[in-house]
């Protein structure tokens, strides 16, 4: 068994948290980190950390501005966090973006050495910052999120492309100003473009001196 190796599995987690706009490619880059990590890395979206709306009526859910943090159940994130930091196996919700409700079966969640955690406002938090061992900020231009948005809600989602393109404008675009982008400050790593194979690479090493 390599050095390496032998670290990823004897240390308690480390969480390591991608931010960045929606549509940015935060789950794209969490995905690269995954599979260049010999598997000992798992993903929490905070996607799946929104709060309950099924005793609302759809025409209410309708009218909610996604895109404000305070959608999030940021307590049961905080919660799920310093499980995984203990290494402590648990469950996470399970959100459906189509009803705008939680399912009712949550996921089970195992930690492993490292834990991704993507978001849109990871870091906005102080007591959830605290929790991260490194993070990177994902910046990407507006019109290629809402390509990146189109071609998700209506083929996840069931929306339509108006519906997506005046969601953007009217919520997701000035949300992105006010509260996503000026967590730069906050972030490790800052990327304006895709990583490259190389920067993957050295977010590898970067991940597995962490744990070292």
């Amino acid at each position: 068994m390599s050095a390496t190796k032998y670290l990823w599995r004897k240390r308690l987690p480390v969480i390591v948290g991608i931010v960045g706009g929606s549509g940015a490619g935060k789950t794209w880059l969490a995905n690269q980190l995954i599979r260049n990590c010999r598997k000992e890395a798992c993903l929490i979206s905070l996607d799946d950390f929104y709060r309950d709306r099924s005793h609302l009526s759809p025409a209410r859910r309708q009218k909610i501005n996604f895109d404000h943090p305070r959608c999030i159940d940021w307590a049961r994130l905080e919660t799920t966090l310093r499980s995984c930091i203990v290494g402590k196996r648990t469950t996470m919700p399970s959100y459906d973006f189509a009803t705008h409700s939680r399912r009712e079966k949550e996921k089970p969640l195992l930690p492993k050495p490292l834990v991704l955690v993507e978001g849109l406002w990871l870091l906005r938090r102080p007591s959830v910052r605290r929790l991260f061992s490194y993070t990177i900020f994902v910046e990407c231009p507006g019109e290629l999120r809402l390509q990146r948005r189109l071609h998700r809600d209506c083929a996840e989602r069931g929306r339509t492309k108006v519906s997506v393109r005046d969601q953007f404008r009217s919520c997701v675009a000035p949300m992105h100003e006010r509260f996503v982008a000026p967590q730069q400050r906050w972030a490790d790593r800052v990327f304006d473009h895709a990583p490259n194979r190389d920067e993957i690479k050295q977010l590898v090493t970067t991940m597995e001196s962490l744990i070292s």
